[in-house]
């Protein structure tokens, strides 16, 4: 039966290990980009676009566009919700600040036990209503980003997991090819069979 050197095993080792990490990359890239994918497409799909650039330069508390929205959602103006970024920006920054206005700072269900208590109220009914649009609307962008967020950190563990398995790779090459010592300085030169020299005789 053949025995390997530890040399050999471990090389073996680093060239497996080195095969699964490459799998798990593949893997995890692609989840990165399905999960990218798909939640770039259901924002698409949903046609949300910032006000433009000119509505930003009239903001006013109380109004569409609030002092408040400047430093987040503006640098958004004009443009199409497709990424997390904006998902994020427009459900924190815009739909929040008018559910706050909206609602004088309560939140839909303080808003909601007060319309139960005055049925009769129809303008609570409508802001209640509003109230609960917006909410739902800002928890799916909210959700959106989230996954968004998850893609791009599985992205980033792909990456590692490229790199991890390239370190594994070199070092099983270089225990091949590096750890290998040549024959002739591991073999030792034996002395060989001597002829016995018997000296002339003259005539």
């Amino acid at each position: 039966m053949r025995r390997f050197s530890p040399r050999i095993l471990l090389a073996a080792v680093s060239a497996a290990l080195a095969a699964v990490l490459l799998i798990a990359g593949g893997l995890a890239l692609w989840g990165s980009a399905y999960v990218h994918n798909t939640v770039q497409g259901q924002l698409a799909s949903q046609q949300i676009f910032f006000p433009p650039a000119s509505a930003f330069a009239h903001a006013k508390a109380g109004s569409e566009i609030t002092p408040s929205m400047i430093p987040s959602v503006s640098q958004y103006a004009g443009q199409q919700m497709l990424t997390g970024q904006q998902a994020e920006a427009y459900a924190d920054h815009f739909i929040a600040v008018h559910i706050q206005d909206m609602g004088a700072g309560k939140t839909y269900s303080q808003l909601s036990a007060e319309s139960i208590a005055q049925p009769n109220n129809a303008k609570l009914a409508a802001t209640v209503g509003t109230v609960f649009k917006g909410e739902t609307l800002r928890s799916m962008l909210l959700n959106a980003y989230g996954w968004w967020k998850v893609s791009q950190i599985v992205y980033i563990v792909s990456l590692a997991l490229f790199g991890l398995a390239t370190l594994a790779g070199l070092a099983a090459a270089g225990l091949l090819v590096f750890g290998r010592r040549p024959r002739d300085a591991a073999q030792v030169t034996q002395p060989g069979s001597h002829e016995s020299i018997t000296p002339a005789t003259t005539a």
